[in-house]
């Protein structure tokens, strides 16, 4: 009997605070990167008051990216303008756009309205192009009038959430696309990754409707290094040993796939020529994108539409 083959990873890269006041350059070179690798998204961190606006360089980044998902840390605030920007960027991006969703000051409970304020204004222009006026008001956000900007190509953006908290996982359970987890031993990781999935039948959603994604940093050591160092971040190895270590992550239900600390882009340059095509001959990772947006590359449906 022939084995089945592995089960197809997600790479994603963060770009930390770190690299807040870097030129643009820095950063396309990143999203050039990781779109050469073949990875999901590129997800920018929000910056401090000195630091660049995040949507604003995802919006830059979308002119010379053509499959890689862009997806920002975004303030807290009123569901309006957040919203409208993130459906701009969607469709500059012609669907790639995604939105890292942090809760804001009043808990899980005001970041579940808040989801679902914005919700409710991408869902305000039918699919034939006819804007209708939103009418939410809850314990957090009364939202009133007509969104400016039609219906996203994806629906809505994809949204990611962070954190390992119960309530973290709760809340990805019901309102998100990907959950970002800090990474553990494996058998940690065995053991958060069922108990994550197991959340989502509670609210009408199947198995392959979230991605957990490990974050985690990589260390590549020389190319007949085999020994592995996954007990503390980083991941420290050859690229053989990481491509063997991030396959059975994914293989075994430990992970849906990685997000990869990107403190440079040489570092990202040095996973994506070192290790990505030892991915791909094991069949655990893409060739090349089979779709055009975000959501086709995470395998996940467009939102049904609520008329």
């Amino acid at each position: 009997m022939t084995a089945a083959p592995p089960r197809r990873m997600h790479l994603a890269a963060y770009v930390p605070g770190a690299g807040e006041r870097a030129g643009f350059a820095w950063y396309e070179r990143l999203a050039r990167t990781a779109e050469r690798g073949l990875f999901d998204f590129l997800l920018v961190a929000e910056g401090d008051a000195h630091g660049p606006d995040a949507l604003t360089v995802l919006a830059a980044l979308a002119a010379g990216t053509d499959r890689l998902g862009l997806a920002a840390s975004t303030a807290s605030g009123e569901p309006c303008e957040p919203a409208r920007r993130l459906a701009t960027l969607d469709h500059l991006s012609a669907g790639r756009a995604a939105w890292h969703a942090h809760p804001p000051a009043g808990g899980h409970p005001r970041a579940a309205e808040f989801a679902a304020a914005a919700r409710a204004l991408w869902d305000s222009w039918t699919p034939d192009g006819s804007p209708r006026p939103v009418s939410h008001r809850g314990r957090y956000f009364a939202v009133e009038g007509e969104f400016t900007v039609e219906r996203c190509p994806q629906g809505h953006p994809v949204t990611v959430l962070a954190g390992d908290s119960p309530e973290d996982r709760e809340l990805a359970a019901s309102t998100a696309d990907v959950v970002l987890v800090p990474h553990t031993t494996f058998d940690e990781a065995r053991a958060r990754y069922a108990e994550v999935k197991g959340r989502l039948a509670a609210h009408g959603r199947a198995h392959d409707e979230l991605k957990v994604l490990l974050r985690v940093a990589l260390v590549l050591g020389d190319n007949d290094d085999n020994d592995i160092n996954d007990a503390r971040e980083p991941f420290t190895g050859g690229p053989d040993a990481l491509a063997a270590l991030l396959t059975e992550y994914v293989a075994e239900d430990a992970a849906d796939g990685f997000v990869l600390v990107a403190h440079g882009p040489g570092g990202l340059d040095d996973f994506v020529d070192r290790v990505v095509p030892l991915l791909q001959d094991r069949g655990a990772f893409r060739r090349t994108y089979n779709g055009s947006t975000l959501r086709s590359h995470l395998g996940i449906a467009a939102p049904v539409w609520k008329g």
